[in-house]
């Protein structure tokens, strides 16, 4: 039997709830070619380097297609059910100067500087309201689920809001997002049936999806409605507008990264503070530090574990490897995040860590597009959720965890509670 690698090893289910000793083997070796031909990046130094290098593109096009994935009922070693489905780039899978005009044209829309510097923060009394009702409806109960009735419905109502979207329709996308999300494996496990079969699942998920996006914004087209989708649609500024194939695959992204990364973000939150109980008393006795203090818990739980869409359009000379031209890269920020190189005391949490560079949203021309707004929204959530409940105690540690490997996160947080304070 082959000895798995590191990376493999932290990517079984079985280590989701604690892949960090795999990452901390990784790290001997910066930039670790994998059996399929994928190159992983786990230190901090170099993935920055890489996230700032023009030899490395984000364009799924240029890459070669594995052979497993030409067969549509084949196990691919980079098992991408949306790859195969939505033929057109979205901001984060494609270049410049295709990233910089799509980026440019979407981010006025988004409420968000320099062009409404103002837009994100006076969503607060609104993020505020929602937290508010959230924490209210807990009263009475003795035992809460921090992922059902607390990290999933803030996230979710805010982006339905902004994007326009019905939140009558969000049942019907929550599965979707669950069905595709649940397909993406790039462990030594994804060559089974079960896998074959989520990423059948998975790719008709994104078709469903992909059809509702685009009946929205036939609809808007047709009579113009409230929030950015129908506002892209409608674009009439100097570049002109996106076509129908590349807004679908945008609106998607919106939808996909603009709840389910804040979710975890807030789910792993409220577990570490439940972990390091010192630290939730001393956020509860100073919540000024919950700006820093979500920066940290940021870096500690990263909601994006690796990327997985960069490859190689020349040969890259890193750490003593080679990269070749073509090949695959996966950068991995918990890995990096958790880099002793870069961070004091790494498996440390510290509210008040400085110079806290942290990769949890990314760097680069690929920043995270709803960094703001995802700030705004945990700091509320997660301030309000330290001040307002009462004597939180974690049921299960660790909780049970989602399938899917990029988006790592808890499926339940169980806490009981003596109570809710007004």
């Amino acid at each position: 039997m082959v000895e798995e690698t590191p990376w493999q090893q932290a990517l079984r289910y079985a280590n989701r709830a604690n892949p960090y000793p795999f990452y901390e083997e990784l790290r001997k070796t910066p930039v670790a070619r994998q059996p399929d031909g994928t190159y992983v990046v786990s230190t901090y130094r170099e993935i920055v380097a890489l996230l700032h290098d023009p030899r490395v593109s984000s364009d799924l096009r240029k890459r070669p297609v594995p052979a497993a994935a030409q067969t549509e009922g084949s196990a691919e070693p980079v098992a991408e059910p949306i790859r195969a489905v939505l033929t057109e780039p979205n901001i984060i899978t494609c270049d410049p100067p295709e990233h910089d005009r799509d980026r440019r044209m979407m981010m006025p829309h988004f409420a968000g500087p320099p062009h409404a510097p103002h837009a994100i923060s006076d969503l607060e009394p609104e993020i505020r309201r929602i937290v508010d009702g959230l924490l209210d409806d807990m009263k009475g109960k003795n035992r809460i689920d921090a992922v059902d009735d607390f990290a999933y419905p803030l996230p979710v109502t805010v982006i339905c809001k902004i994007l326009g979207v019905p939140l009558e329709d969000e049942p019907r996308f929550h599965q979707w997002v669950e069905t595709a999300l649940d397909a993406l494996d790039f462990g030594p496990e994804a060559d089974s049936e079960e896998i074959r079969s989520r990423q059948a699942g998975g790719r008709q998920a994104v078709r469903e999806f992909g059809q509702f996006a685009a009946e929205l914004l036939d609809r808007y087209a047709q009579k113009p409605g409230p929030g950015m989708l129908s506002a892209m649609v409608n674009e009439d500024g100097p570049e002109g507008r996106m076509s129908k194939g590349v807004l679908v695959s945008n609106a998607l992204l919106l939808i996909f990264a603009g709840h389910e990364t804040t979710v975890n973000l807030i789910a792993h939150s409220v577990l570490t503070l439940l972990r390091h109980p010192d630290a939730l008393e001393k956020l509860r006795r100073r919540p000024e530090l919950i700006v820093p203090g979500v920066e940290e818990l940021l870096r500690f739980e990263s909601s994006v574990q690796f990327w997985h869409t960069r490859s190689a359009v020349e040969d890259i000379d890193i750490a003593g490897t080679t990269i070749p031209k073509g090949a695959p890269i996966f950068l991995a920020y918990g890995s990096a995040n958790r880099d002793p190189e870069r961070f004091a005391d790494p498996d440390e949490l510290d509210l008040e860590r400085r110079d806290n560079q942290h990769l949890g949203f990314s760097q680069g021309i690929h920043f995270c597009f709803g960094a703001p707004l995802a700030r705004l929204e945990v700091q509320v959530a997660v301030g309000e959720f330290v001040r307002r409940v009462q004597n939180p105690r974690l049921v299960e540690d660790p909780p049970p965890y989602r399938h899917n490997q990029i988006f790592r996160g808890p499926r339940h947080v169980l806490v009981d509670i003596d109570g809710i304070r007004d």
